[in-house]
């Protein structure tokens, strides 16, 4: 009988995150998991990680960001991603942080659930070549590299759309709506959505507003200045030059999250933003 194995994804600054994750390989090696991490540091017990090959889950130990890197190493291979808390509120991680015990258990009995995040692709056009694709869990950013604005010129679904002069574009998956997204005052939508938001930067135009289209549809970007940059999740960048042309769709993959808790994204919501669910009046 094969031995099942984890990978522990952990915050590479958080003395805390190291500390737990040294507690939790204790306790899964009890079970007779193997553990493996991507750690920088060594952790007792624990193989450093040489392929995702035959992983069962992903535990991530810190925010957002950290579950984004998670989906880095297992996009493409169907591991689920178990994301706790391990400070600051995210979206993606479990509200509340679970102790050992329950989180052991529940991947031992394989009782958490899992939510289908839409992932996105990308592709990059010059002189009619194919020079690079990607892909992003929650958002490709198209935008300028200096201080000028960049000139852009979208349409969708090979029918032009608008011509901006801007600091860049945004295309976002629902689960990337409440992180870049958001700030730039674009909509929330629920990971159960499926759709894309697409809105542009600061656009020098009369029309600028943020909008939600078919997951179906596909987005396409000409370059019209000298220069910009893709960005993919934040992380992932690739420099663009005048006439390339940038395609943004939706990705035949899709990242698993799960959760141990049956809480809700509303729940999430109210959580995040401490939204005040007696209303601003009080009592």
């Amino acid at each position: 009988m094969n031995r099942r194995s984890i990978l522990l994804v952990i915050h590479p600054t958080k003395a805390e995150a190291a500390i737990f994750a040294s507690q939790l390989a204790l306790a899964f090696r009890s079970e007779g998991f193997d553990v493996v991490s991507n750690f920088s540091k060594p952790l007792e017990g624990v193989s450093h990680l040489a392929t995702v090959e035959g992983i069962e889950v992903a535990i991530v130990l810190g925010g957002d960001g950290t579950i984004l890197r998670a989906a880095e190493l297992v996009q493409g291979h169907e591991i689920p991603i178990l994301g706790i808390n391990m400070g600051n509120v995210g979206f993606l991680a479990e509200i509340d942080r679970p102790s050992i015990e329950e989180i052991v258990s529940g991947v031992r009995d394989r009782t958490f659930r899992g939510e289908e995040r839409l992932v996105l692709k990308h592709r990059v056009e010059r002189n009619g070549v194919e020079v690079h694709t990607g892909w992003a869990l929650n958002e490709i950013t198209v935008g300028r590299n200096d201080a000028q604005m960049v000139e852009l010129f979208v349409q969708i679904d090979g029918r032009p759309l608008s011509r901006w002069g801007c600091d860049g574009v945004i295309a976002a998956t629902p689960t990337g709506s409440t992180a870049y997204a958001f700030s730039a005052g674009g909509p929330v939508v629920w990971p159960e959505v499926r759709a894309i938001v697409f809105l542009p930067l600061a656009a020098h135009a009369l029309f600028s507003r943020p909008m939600v289209i078919s997951p179906e549809s596909m987005i396409a970007i000409d370059i019209e200045s000298k220069n910009a940059d893709l960005s993919a999740d934040g992380m992932r960048t690739f420099p663009l030059e005048n006439g390339d042309r940038v395609t943004i769709g939706k990705a035949e993959s899709s990242i698993n999250l799960v959760h141990l808790y049956e809480d809700t994204f509303t729940d999430r919501l109210v959580a995040k933003f401490k939204l005040p669910i007696e209303g601003w009046r009080g009592e």
